[in-house]
């Protein structure tokens, strides 16, 4: 499952370790994905989206069928 938010758009950031003595390694922050069932009044059917908790968190209070209605206007397969 790639770390990518299908609301948010949340991708994965890059960065650095820092250890004790300062040496620098690559490292990756990723987003907290979460593969969440949801019920769209609208379609009449259940929609599985990989969402991030903020993500959750704007289907809380936008609705359902505001963001299905929005990805697929942008043309998101669901």
């Amino acid at each position: 499952m790639a770390a990518y938010c299908q609301v948010t758009g949340a991708v994965p950031g890059f960065g650095h370790s820092i250890s004790h003595s300062h040496r620098r390694t690559k490292r990756r922050f990723n987003p907290n994905i979460q593969k969440k069932r949801y019920w769209v009044p609208s379609l009449r059917r259940n929609v599985t989206l990989q969402v991030s908790a903020r993500g959750i968190k704007t289907i809380d209070v936008r609705g359902i069928d505001a963001v299905v209605a929005e990805l697929l206007a942008k043309g998101v397969k669901l």
